[in-house]
């Protein structure tokens, strides 16, 4: 039974810090390119379009970083919600972060897009990925908002 996004934004442990990063997804012998969307000291959302079911175990390699072991948390369409088996230490998470302090515009308009492509995937969307895609949509919109506005950019639509 899928989660309402207000019950998986009270049960996560930490927040989510927006970043783009390529990184790598393996489960078992198959591998797919990744990036990640936004990232926590717990877990991280990524866009794959490799399918992955829920609860499976997977690894997930960025660059600068040790692979991390991974359980699928939830999956729709091309996106994948994962929890690190082993939380990132605070220096680690804050390395990570630091390093992409300030987002790149091709990382701002690809947030835009997701934001719009989730919304449209959730206006199709059954009642099992509706909350969830929903909430992707919310939150990447906003953190093209805000990453815009720390640029000095408007937002679009403004």
């Amino acid at each position: 039974m899928a989660q309402t996004a207000e019950q998986q934004t009270d049960r996560r442990r930490a927040n989510r810090i927006a970043l783009h990063l390529s990184a790598t997804l393996r489960e078992g012998s198959r591998k797919a390119q990744a990036r990640v969307i936004d990232i926590s000291t717990h877990g991280c959302r990524v866009e794959c379009p490799t399918v992955v079911a829920d609860g499976a175990q997977v690894w997930l390699a960025i660059e600068g970083l040790q692979s991390q072991h991974c359980r699928v948390v939830w999956h729709c369409e091309e996106f994948v919600g994962l929890a690190f088996e082993t939380p990132l230490s605070e220096a680690v998470f804050e390395r990570l972060v630091q390093d992409q302090q300030q987002l790149p515009d091709k990382a701002i308009r690809d947030l835009r897009g997701i934001a719009s492509r989730t919304n449209w995937l959730a206006r199709k969307a059954g009642d099992d990925d509706i909350a969830m895609l929903a909430e992707l949509s919310r939150k990447c919109a906003e953190d093209a908002v805000i990453e815009g506005l720390r640029r000095g950019q408007a937002p679009k639509g403004s």
